[in-house]
């Protein structure tokens, strides 16, 4: 069985020390996975500075004898609460299914490129791992995370780009798209605007693969003109597994509804994310964690208790994180599983 957990700082002292003590909290946990048979599969780690953080992070223990055997990713999406670093962990008794692809650019490659040829970049690096390894992205990319610097000026860039790649290779509305999560969020690099993470499913057929709709919550993405799906659904031996794209408050003709109440947003949102389920035949119980993003921190109780409230028992991280657009104020993904 796959197992996650989110655990952050506890929100006092100087950065060296907070990752010295969640260095010790994550060990700690990953030892009691190991006497139960689990081993580490992923991590995210969620940094609030990343411009100060990464150098110090890169050298610790938590990354070269922790986190270092399993894919990781770092990006800069605040978590709330005060804390300076949280982590996602995936742990698991059964084989790898997917790779995950965390690709990065830095100042020298970029030069003064914009979003749309940083992104550009960034699928042709991918596109290159795949021939490698006889994949294709129509057929074995199941999920983006594409982390968007200054999302309101650069986002546009990102849309156009992947709109180009996707009719390239043939993905359109006639075929499939990608489930994918478009956020703000920051990676190492002054001049660098976008970062990507790829999730790649190397043994999964097409016919493996669902598409989650959810036409009477949802419109498709390309009525807006983007290109991703709303969510998957991948079939493997013993469960499904279902990866929930970024979802917000928003209705099945693509309009943003209860502008300026995020509490409003929250239920909204979450009622959309049942509802793509259930579309795959899954409910709001078969939900692992949740990755929640906030435009404006000062949200963060407010959402923190809604959770809380009606998910007690299911890991969530509230970041500080731009959403795509100004109005919706909040933002989720989600992972479920379903055994067969």
């Amino acid at each position: 069985m796959n197992r996650y957990n989110i655990i952050s700082d506890k929100g006092s002292g100087l950065f060296p020390e907070r990752l010295g003590s969640l260095a010790i909290a994550v060990a700690g946990y990953l030892e009691k996975e190991r006497e139960e048979g689990r081993e580490l599969r992923y991590s995210k780690v969620f940094l609030s500075d990343i411009a100060n953080q990464a150098e110090s992070l890169a050298a610790s223990a938590l990354m070269t004898d922790i986190l270092g055997g399993a894919p990781t990713t770092v990006i800069q999406q605040s978590p709330t609460g005060g804390a300076k670093i949280g982590i996602l962990l995936k742990t698991s008794d059964e084989p790898s299914t997917f790779r995950l692809d965390s690709l990065r650019l830095t100042d020298g490659e970029v030069s003064n490129f914009g979003s749309y040829t940083q992104t550009v970049m960034l699928f042709e690096k991918y596109l290159q791992l795949l021939k490698q390894q006889g994949l294709t992205l129509e057929d074995h990319c199941v999920r983006t995370w594409i982390y968007v610097r200054d999302i309101d000026t650069n986002y546009d860039g990102v849309v156009k780009a992947r709109n180009d790649i996707f009719r390239q290779h043939g993905l359109t509305v006639d075929t499939h798209f990608i489930a994918s999560t478009g956020i703000g969020g920051r990676a190492s690099g002054k001049n660098v605007c976008v970062a990507i993470d790829f999730l790649t499913a190397p043994d999964v057929k097409p016919s493996d693969i669902h598409y989650l709709k959810a036409l009477t919550h949802l419109n498709p993405t390309h009525e807006y003109g983007v290109a991703f799906e709303r969510g998957v659904r991948i079939a493997l031996p013993h469960s499904y597994q279902y990866f929930i794209s970024g979802t917000a408050s928003i209705n099945n003709h693509g309009e943003v509804i209860n502008v300026g109440d995020v509490t409003k947003q929250t239920e909204r949102l979450l009622e959309n994310i049942g509802a793509l389920l259930s579309d795959g035949g899954a409910t709001m119980a078969d939900v692992r964690y949740f990755i929640i993003y906030l435009r404006d921190l000062a949200d963060a109780d407010v959402v923190g208790e809604y959770m809380n409230k009606h998910y007690p028992g299911v890991p969530h991280i509230v970041t500080h994180a731009n959403v795509c657009r100004p109005a919706w104020l909040v933002e989720m993904e989600c992972v479920a599983e379903k055994s067969l």
